[in-house]
């Protein structure tokens, strides 16, 4: 691997969309804190520290920006769990942000246990609620009344790569690549052109190139410089425009291509960068047509369809993981992605077995059929919404996957396994290890650092700056050999 290059860690972060149906008074962001605090999963209530959250260090080096300390609703349910994840309420939605993983299969798969994480949650809530109420939650990004809330995505890069550099070949692949990453949508919002069926859900909500904010005017790159890491080695990618996927194989190559697009941009292994001419519409412009015919224009003139610029870069990633010698999972991010491509230029619906905006378009197709149906009928905006229910009795995503019309990739037992335990590769390890073994001693845990309460007059702070530090294989055993979190301290060299 070049020097310059640093591993792709990976993580994701969610926000659900919640209701609670036939309860007049209901508030969003009581009832989150409902479902936070009632999930089994968290054996004691650690809070999260803010001490080193820095959310309006802009890369471009304008400092601080005020208006991003919003993110932060220190006063609400918070918490951490036993698989490394961070659980909490944000902007009025339960949040699950993924413990940092080490590859793309990974990472795909404690996204997954985060659906599981908030299914248990909302089960404990339904069971306190009166007949008659009942709470839904949704993996999705738009609530239908013009609101939309996110589903980030975090990667490590290289704090040598220039941030421009970034910019220039991230605003083509991130507009183009919903093509294989858009989870569907019924309509249109945010004031954009009518249309029945759109590829993505979050596609009508970006107005801006490159920016801060996360809410409003929302950039296709983010230029927020928080790296939970060394900041003199690692920048963190993160993305903001991309929707919450259900598909396994989906949310797979969706990580998994942009970690080997980064790892080829870091090695000067994508030439000169394709520029758009206008990307912000390119956004909205390829979602509105699920044909995949349409073209938009570049910087410079001429055209290019959204598959074409994705052919392009699968191209060049290919070819940089060859002369690298890509693993398997990485091989494998490869021949799905290629595959994917493949199939959406013969047949769009071809890939309803792996992609949700196609297996939402076949099931809408159908009741349209059916039922004799127009796209504004009201029941096809419910049957868009309970694709994404996290309740597999409910979810339609769900009842594909057990007609085994949608691929998987993970087992039952797999997922319910990282719902509860920590991925062994990184320091999610450590913090994930710590709150099951000494959840009384833990006083508040971040991303890079740990602090504990061993009894003595003051905290001790374990910092986590390497993200690769603090597996299995560097404090397994130490975590198990110590009696006391005093114990693991000591043996940590902590002071």
């Amino acid at each position: 691997m070049n020097p310059g290059r640093v591993h792709k860690v990976l993580g994701t972060e969610t926000e659900f969309g919640i209701t609670i149906r036939n309860q007049p008074d209901f508030n969003p962001v009581l009832a989150s804190s409902r479902v936070v605090n009632a999930y089994a999963g968290t054996s004691s209530r650690i809070e999260w520290s803010f001490e080193d959250e820095a959310p309006g260090r802009d890369a471009r080096g304008f400092g601080y920006e005020p208006s991003a300390a919003a993110d932060f609703d220190t006063g609400l349910a918070n918490t951490v769990l036993t698989n490394g994840a961070r659980f909490y309420v944000d902007h009025a939605h339960p949040e699950y942000s993924s413990p940092e993983c080490y590859d793309p299969l990974e990472a795909a798969l404690y996204d997954k246990a985060g659906e599981l994480v908030l299914a248990r949650a909302a089960r404990a809530v339904q069971a306190a609620l009166p007949d008659g109420e009942r709470l839904l939650i949704h993996k999705n990004n738009s609530d239908g009344k013009g609101n939309s809330y996110g589903a980030h995505e975090n990667v490590l890069v290289s704090r040598r790569v220039p941030f421009g550099d970034l910019v220039a070949h991230l605003l083509g692949f991130l507009a183009t690549r919903q093509v294989f990453t858009g989870s569907g949508k019924v309509g249109a919002e945010n004031g954009r052109p009518r249309v029945p069926f759109q590829i993505s859900q979050r596609a009508d909500f970006f107005e801006e190139e490159v920016g801060l904010e996360t809410t409003l005017k929302r950039p296709i790159v983010n230029t927020r410089d928080e790296p939970h890491a060394d900041p003199g080695s690692y920048r963190r990618l993160h993305v903001i425009i991309g929707d919450a996927t259900r598909s396994e194989v989906q949310t797979f190559v969706k990580l998994g291509s942009l970690a080997m697009f980064l790892a080829a941009l870091e090695d000067g292994a994508l030439g000169d960068p394709v520029l758009l001419a206008d990307p912000v519409e390119s956004v909205w412009r390829i979602s509105h047509d699920p044909s995949l015919r349409h073209a938009v224009p570049l910087d410079g003139g001429g055209t290019i369809t959204a598959l074409d610029l994705q052919w392009r870069y699968l191209e060049a990633v290919a070819a940089h993981a060859e002369a690298e010698g890509a693993d398997d999972i990485h091989r494998r991010v490869l021949d799905d992605w290629e595959s994917i491509l493949t199939d959406l230029e013969a047949d769009p619906l071809s890939t309803a077995d792996r992609l949700d905006w196609t297996a939402k378009l076949r099931l809408l197709e159908g009741y349209r059929d059916r039922d004799g149906l127009g796209w504004k009928d009201p029941k096809l905006r419910l049957l868009d919404l309970q694709y994404h229910d996290v309740e597999p009795a409910r979810g339609l995503y769900d009842r594909l996957a057990a007609a085994g019309t949608m691929r998987r990739v993970f087992t039952d037992d797999e997922i319910e396994r990282a719902a509860d335990e920590p991925p062994e590769r990184t320091r999610a390890y450590f913090r994930g290890r710590c709150i099951a073994r000494f959840p009384g001693d833990v006083v508040a845990a971040n991303w890079d650092s740990m602090i504990f309460d061993v009894g003595e007059d003051s905290l001790k702070r374990v910092p986590m700056m390497e993200p690769l530090r603090g597996g299995k294989d560097r404090v397994g055993d130490l975590i198990a050999a110590a009696g006391t979190a005093a114990d693991l301290v000591k043996a940590l060299g902590g002071d």
